[in-house]
């Protein structure tokens, strides 16, 4: 059974990293990134800020911290050492199959994808936090795109990814639901300032289409 999955897997990777391009080269290397997607974060900073108030803008922030770190901390701090799957750019078997772009490869172990375990914590809990269906579609498909860029990118096998979002969901979820036992916090009366138009997906939006651009261009 276990043999069956890994050859599946092993078989929709190279289906998947197969489907590149120069442009998609430049744009997944791009989306794939943490420093490119700043002014995305700051923005849902700036919503909580908008939507909450600063006082507990500050203990949501430091709610959402607390969901990536426990979504990085089991992907890479437990799962990785623990079943040491080598990565499809690392794998005897894969390495020399797989497309890499700009001689990208990730570190050695795979299993599971902290990428996906942190944008899908992020989304989860964000999503709830807000309650507005246009950013929860924005969110999801953020962060299917950025698990799929890892895909593209041949360090991730689709199972890395799908054990990775489990993580950021249950994760995302279960600090979510614990915030009620915070008394100082007052989610039920959110500010009335929640219209915001320049909003995370505004700047998330403009982060894609930066990314798009410099993508055609290079």
């Amino acid at each position: 059974m276990l043999e069956t999955l890994n050859q599946l897997d092993q078989e929709l990777l190279l289906f998947l990293n197969s489907l590149h391009s120069p442009f998609f080269d430049s744009l997944m290397y791009l989306i794939s990134g943490k420093l490119v997607w700043g002014l995305f974060y700051l923005s849902i900073i700036v919503h909580i800020y908008k939507t909450y108030g600063w006082r507990n803008c500050i203990y949501l922030v430091i709610a959402i911290a607390l969901v990536i770190t426990c979504c990085d901390q089991m992907a890479s701090g437990i799962l990785k050492p623990t079943f040491q799957r080598f990565r499809p750019s690392r794998s005897p078997e894969l390495a020399d199959l797989v497309h890499i772009v700009n001689g990208y490869r990730g570190g050695k172990y795979g299993f599971a994808s902290s990428h996906a375990a942190n944008v899908f914590g992020l989304a989860t809990f964000c999503s709830l936090l807000f309650r507005k269906r246009y950013i929860s579609i924005f969110l999801f498909s953020w962060a299917v795109v950025v698990s799929y860029s890892r895909i593209y990118l041949g360090v991730h096998y689709p199972g890395d990814i799908i054990v990775g979002t489990i993580i950021g969901l249950l994760f995302g979820y279960a600090i979510y639901k614990s915030l009620p036992l915070f008394k100082f916090l007052k989610l039920d009366k959110p500010s009335l300032q929640r219209n915001w138009k320049w909003d995370l997906t505004t700047w998330g939006s403009l982060s894609i289409l930066g990314m798009i651009l410099i993508a055609i261009f290079k």
